[in-house]
This record gives structure tokens, sequence and C-alpha cells, in this order.
């Protein structure tokens, strides 16, 4: 009886640390597959793109006559200190813009006048052709938010998101082109791990 006490204690005492261990590889596979709150990314690929934005006040456009212009063809790059909007619409929310699980788009909502992507050239290499929404993901190839590509396809973000892709993993994530109603030569890249999206300009094929 003693002995078997003795291995009882034994075997809970290594079952632990295993328990322990098994449990902190989930919490950091979680973290991989994107985190945060459970109606926000996760592999969630929305059904359509955002509406277009209904009277929405320009943004950025006081600054324009004043700022030096913009690379041609760029927005203004990042966004400046005193923008301090926030898209965290909920604690466990990003604070970025994002979608819901029931598709509601978070963040885009600045409307035709938003002169922070305003392009001289809409479209200058051509329409993208690869396919938008559900049914059409694809897996980052490499690159950064200057130039990434992923099927052959090649796209920057626009300067002002800049502070939108940090946590983005440029050799694989998992991403969606959806069609933007209201800023002319710009896609919305939405990132289904994350459950973000950023304005991008596509730069032609390879």
């Amino acid at each position: 009886m003693k002995n078997l006490f003795t291995l009882l204690t034994l075997l809970l005492a290594l079952s632990i640390p295993a328990f322990l261990t098994a449990g902190g590889a989930s919490a950091q596979r979680e973290g991989q597959q994107g985190g945060g709150a459970r109606d926000v990314g996760h592999g969630h690929v929305p059904s359509h793109g955002p509406p277009p934005a209904h009277n929405a006040a320009p943004r950025g456009s006081e600054n324009r006559a004043s700022e030096n212009r913009a690379p041609e063809n760029h927005a203004p790059e990042s966004r400046p200190q005193d923008d301090h909007r926030s898209f965290r619409d909920r604690s466990s929310h990003p604070e970025a813009p994002h979608v819901h699980h029931n598709d509601q788009w978070v963040g885009h909502d600045s409307g035709r006048g938003d002169a922070h992507y305003h392009i001289d050239h809409p479209w200058e290499h051509g329409r993208f052709t690869g396919g938008f929404g559900r049914g059409h993901v694809y897996h980052l190839g490499g690159g950064n938010r200057e130039r990434f590509w992923f099927g052959g396809f090649f796209f920057n973000v626009a300067p002002y998101d800049y502070g939108y892709v940090g946590d983005w993993n440029w050799d694989g994530d998992p991403i969606v082109i959806y069609e933007d109603p209201d800023h002319d030569g710009w896609y919305l890249a939405y990132n289904s791990r994350l459950g973000t999206y950023v304005h991008v300009e596509y730069l032609g094929p390879r």
C-alpha cells in the first residue's frame, strides 16, 4: 500500500509540469494564429468588402496646401502625431482597422474626400485580376510594407497605413484582397489571421 501511494505521488508530480508545458504551447499556438478577441481574425474571411462611406467629412485636406507634396502616386507618408483616432471598439480588439466575424468593417468610413489616400494616377500599373474576397485566399510570399508579393502579384502598403502592419508575417500570412469602394487606385488587403486590413496599391505582375 505504501509503495502504491508513493507511485501515485510520483506520477502526479511528473504530470503537473507536462500539463503546464502543454498549456503554454497551446497559448503560444493561439497567439500565432491570431490571439486576442475570438470575433476578430482567427481565419475568418468576410463574405464582402466594406460599403461606400456616406456623409464622411474629408480628412487631411486642411493640411494639403501647407504640406510638401508626397512622391507621385503615393499617399502622404505615415500618420501625423496629432491623429489620435482609435479603432479599438472593444477592449480586446486590435488598435487597427479590422473586421468582425459578422463582417462589419471597422475603420473604413473616411469617404472619397480623404486626402491621405489620394493618388495622382490611379491604377497606373493596371488592375489586380487575381480574384477578390472569399474563395481567393493568398499567402504572403515575402517582402515588406514597401513591396510585398503573393501568387506573382506585387503590392505596396499605403504609407498612411504603415503603423498597422507591424505584426504581419510577410512570409506566410493569409491575405484576401477586396475592392475599395471609396479610394481610387487602392485595394484593401485583409489579413485573416489577425482580422486587420490596410490599403494597398497594385504594382503589377512579377
